[in-house]
């Protein structure tokens, strides 16, 4: 089954549904509920009716390219404008109030190995 250019996993609907960038569980538990579709189908053994109900209920959503776009426009709109969290996205900081005294340590860059015995391993001369 395909939905907006996307193959959907032969798994439970509701789950299947969450490989759509835009969908999790609980959007796709609601979208199955509204489709009137049993939830613990499967994919594949949905029916051309039960597939259409749920394509019609999807495209009326804003998923994918769309909604992807849209996200990269306000995160955009934020470096424009200048604010603190505009600036922490152009520093590829955390955003959203985490510390990086410890953590965040990948996105800044500062990998630090732990530390062995101490001892230097002897060269085989």
């Amino acid at each position: 089954m395909r939905i907006s250019g996307i193959t959907i996993p032969n798994k439970q609907v509701p789950y299947a549904l969450t490989a759509l960038y835009g969908i999790g569980v609980s959007r796709a538990k609601s979208i199955v509920t509204q489709a009137k579709v049993d939830p613990s189908k499967r994919a594949d053994d949905l029916s051309a009716d039960e597939e259409a109900a749920l394509r019609k209920i999807i495209e009326t959503l804003k998923l994918e390219g769309d909604l992807k776009r849209e996200v990269a426009g306000n995160i955009k709109r934020l470096k424009d404008i200048g604010s603190y969290r505009g600036t922490r996205h152009n520093k590829h900081m955390p955003v959203r109030g985490q510390r990086t005294k410890t953590n965040s340590r990948t996105v800044r860059g500062n990998v630090r190995k732990t530390m062995g015995s101490g001892r230097r391993k002897e060269s085989k001369t």
